[in-house]
């Protein structure tokens, strides 16, 4: 089947902004696709960030649509107060859902798109039958938990295998990555099939965090068009 048409979207991660002046930080990209959320339980990963309660402070501090990434244990529990909470986007990880068909269809029925997301090491075969069921793979190209580690290129015949595989179905699946994103790794993710770029440090570490996303989103998009 042929492939389908993609638009690069680019999601700013606020897991590198000024945590204590979040509504300022998020002012500062008004361009983005929407902002990544990054919710941390201490027990899925070796760290701990923000809650449902800090989700629900963003949501009324922006119209920015809201990307909620959970690196939670027991994300059948938890994920759908996100999705309650306003959450345009919310991605739970496959490694911690019991049930991640039901809980796509649940997080879908309370009007938020449904993301999964899978760790570099975790094989993406398993799951290629229920992409008819998301709006959104998210392909990890670091271990989650952490910003600021470096992309690992590993990741790429993964991502390429992801996006033949929803081409083949005709199945509109974004596909999302999310770690170490920068002008120097963004040209290959997306020659590879990603079209939805999560960025932190690249972003809020420029002088201009705005002008910086725009960059890299022109960067994936003309990386994409050779691809064409």
């Amino acid at each position: 089947m042929a492939e389908l048409q993609r638009s690069v979207h680019l999601h700013p991660s606020i897991l590198s902004a000024d945590f204590s002046q979040l509504g300022e930080e998020i002012a500062r990209i008004p361009s983005a696709d929407a902002v990544h959320v990054d919710v941390m339980d201490n027990h899925f990963v070796p760290n701990l960030t923000l809650g449902l309660p800090v989700v629900e402070a963003i949501r009324r501090a922006t119209s920015l649509p809201l990307d909620i990434h959970l690196m939670i244990s027991d994300a059948d529990r938890w994920a759908p107060g996100y999705a309650e909470a306003g959450a345009e986007s919310v991605t739970f990880h496959a490694e911690a859902s019991g049930a991640p068909i039901r809980l796509a269809r649940e997080l879908r029925a309370r009007g938020a798109q449904a993301g999964m997301a899978l760790k570099p090491a975790t094989a993406l075969e398993p799951y290629l039958d229920m992409l008819t069921e998301l709006d959104m793979l998210l392909l990890m190209t670091v271990e989650p938990g952490f910003g600021g580690q470096a992309f690992l290129e590993v990741v790429l015949p993964k991502i390429r295998r992801a996006r033949q595989a929803a081409d083949d179905a005709g199945v509109p699946v974004a596909v999302q990555v999310d770690g170490g994103i920068s002008a120097q790794t963004i040209t290959a993710a997306a020659e590879a099939g990603a079209d939805v770029f999560v960025a932190g440090s690249a972003v809020y570490g420029a002088d201009d965090p705005d002008a910086a996303l725009i960059a890299l989103r022109d960067q994936a998009a003309a990386a994409q068009g050779s691809c064409g």
